[in-house]
């Protein structure tokens, strides 16, 4: 069925040595879009110069690129390891151009600087000196996350990336048009974010569990997502996986629940969590 959305061009910013990094931010959008594109009429759309150039003439290399790309992004997510990249001749890499100049346009930008481990001898000194460089002048600008391996970032980026979409220029990723409600808190206390209609569910039904337990565990049959003695994975469905693990991490990311276990198989709902849960309606 077709329906009207609001599209939001993500540009990935990064030199080569973060190709997994990039394979990642790729892999969460489209995941976003399965779940919440429909009922929030929005949808992430990647873009990267390995996907998104055309051949052209008539100017830099990199001016071409931030024609055809840069200025049409809304969101930037930019990613480092040991290089800067390539320098552009107006500034000392390609990633480091695209960053500054959608900086200047006052549009938002989310950079993640790698800290795995890395052998001494591939590392090409020069470039990682002005890749630190680069990193202090982003620290004394702004707010920057770090991160350890692969699966660090891919749980970092998903959980900034909702903390984003509550906020302008994406707002219309903030509420849902298929009657799930806005949940606001009365008086003086500070809103709470919109919620789906299944982290709802899964909060409401955690709440009345004797001991306020979220389980996610790995089985020979697949996922299992369960609390209050319910289980809400269909066996061998991918896209009720995908459904609800993205609503145990919406629960995880607003503070209702936190995580109780040693490889995230049990959450436990938080008492922000049991106040919310009075007044959801899912």
């Amino acid at each position: 069925m077709s329906y009207e959305a609001s599209v939001y061009s993500v540009l990935i910013a990064s030199p080569s040595d973060v190709a997994p990094e990039r394979n990642v931010i790729r892999e969460i959008l489209a995941e976003w879009n399965a779940v919440h594109s429909f009922a929030r009429k929005t949808v992430l759309l990647p873009h990267g110069w390995e996907t998104n150039a055309w051949p052209a003439m008539g100017d830099r290399p990199q001016a071409l690129l931030n024609q055809q790309m840069l200025i049409h992004c809304d969101l930037l997510v930019g990613i480092f390891w040991t290089r800067i990249g390539t320098p552009t001749g107006a500034y000392v890499s390609g990633s480091v151009e695209e960053i500054e100049e959608h900086i200047k346009s006052g549009k938002p930008a989310m950079l993640y600087f790698s800290q795995a481990p890395v052998i001494p001898d591939s590392v090409d000194a020069a470039q990682y000196e002005e890749l630190k460089r680069f990193r202090e002048s982003c620290r004394s600008r702004g707010l920057l996350e770090t991160y350890t391996d692969l699966n660090d970032f891919r749980s970092k980026f998903y959980r900034h990336l909702q903390l984003r979409l509550n906020q302008e220029p994406f707002s219309g990723a903030g509420a849902a048009e298929d009657g799930t409600p806005q949940l606001v808190a009365e008086g003086d206390r500070q809103a709470i974010p919109s919620l789906s209609r299944e982290a709802q569910t899964l909060l409401k039904e955690a709440r009345q569990d004797p001991m306020g337990i979220i389980q996610r565990l790995e089985t020979l049959g697949g996922l299992l997502i369960a609390t209050n003695g319910k289980s809400f994975v269909e066996q061998n469905d991918p896209r009720t996986r995908a459904i609800w693990e993205d609503a145990v991490r919406e629960l995880e990311t607003e503070g209702l629940i936190a995580d109780r276990g040693y490889k995230r198989e049990v959450f436990r709902v938080t008492r922000e969590g049991y106040e919310v849960a009075k007044i959801v309606n899912p």
